[in-house]
C-alpha cells in the first residue's frame, strides 16, 4: 500500500485526533491553500468520524464569504491571504458548523499570485476553540514550490490545532 501522507504528518494528525478524542471534541477544517489536505489526512486514520466533523474547502473568496461567513469587506480590505481573514475562517466555521474546534488555512502556494508585500509562500494558519482566544500564526515558507508549501501548511496548522487542543483542555 502506497502512503498518501508522510509518517510525520500522519503522527501528527494522530497525535492531533488523539487529544480531541479524550477531550470530546469535535472539529471542522475551512482550508484555502491547501484544499482539502488537512481534512483528507485527517480521515486518512481509523476512527476519524469521533471527531472530524466536516470539511470545508474556501478557494475562492467567495466560498469564504458563502461557507464560513467571512465578511467580503474584510477580504477587499486586507486581501484573502490575511491574518484578519484566517481568524474570520476559523471563528465563522466555528459559529456556523456543530464543533468546538476550527482550523484555517489560506495563503499563496505559487508558483504564481505572489507579490512583493505577500509573497508566494506566505500562509496564515488560525485555530478557533469554542470559549479560548482564537490562534493565529503566519507562516513564510518561501518559494519552495507548491507541494512543498502545502504541506508545510497542513503540518504549521496541525500544530497550532494542538496548542489550542491543549491550552482548551487546561481551563
Amino acid at each position: 500500500m502506497t502512503a498518501l501522507f508522510t509518517p510525520d504528518l500522519v503522527y501528527e494528525a494522530e497525535a492531533l485526533l488523539s487529544e480531541l478524542k479524550r477531550l470530546g471534541l469535535r472539529l471542522v477544517t475551512v482550508e484555502s491553500c491547501t484544499g482539502g489536505l488537512i481534512a483528507g489526512l485527517l480521515t486518512e486514520i481509523p476512527g476519524a468520524s469521533a471527531v472530524v466533523e466536516r470539511g470545508l474547502i474556501t478557494y475562492s473568496d467567495e466560498a469564504k464569504t458563502e461557507l464560513a461567513g467571512v465578511d467580503a469587506a474584510l477580504i477587499r480590505a486586507h486581501g484573502a491571504v490575511s491574518e484578519e481573514v484566517a481568524r474570520a475562517m476559523a471563528e465563522g466555521a466555528l459559529k456556523r458548523a456543530p464543533v468546538d474546534v476550527a482550523l484555517a488555512v489560506t495563503g499563496i502556494a505559487g508558483p504564481d499570485g505572489g507579490s512583493p508585500a505577500k509573497p508566494v509562500g506566505l500562509v496564515y494558519v488560525a485555530a478557533a476553540r469554542k470559549g479560548s482566544p482564537t490562534l493565529v500564526r503566519e507562516c513564510r515558507f518561501g518559494g519552495i514550490g507548491r507541494t512543498p508549501i502545502r504541506l508545510a501548511s497542513v503540518k504549521a496548522a496541525l500544530s497550532l490545532a494542538r496548542q489550542a487542543v491543549s491550552a482548551a483542555g487546561r481551563h
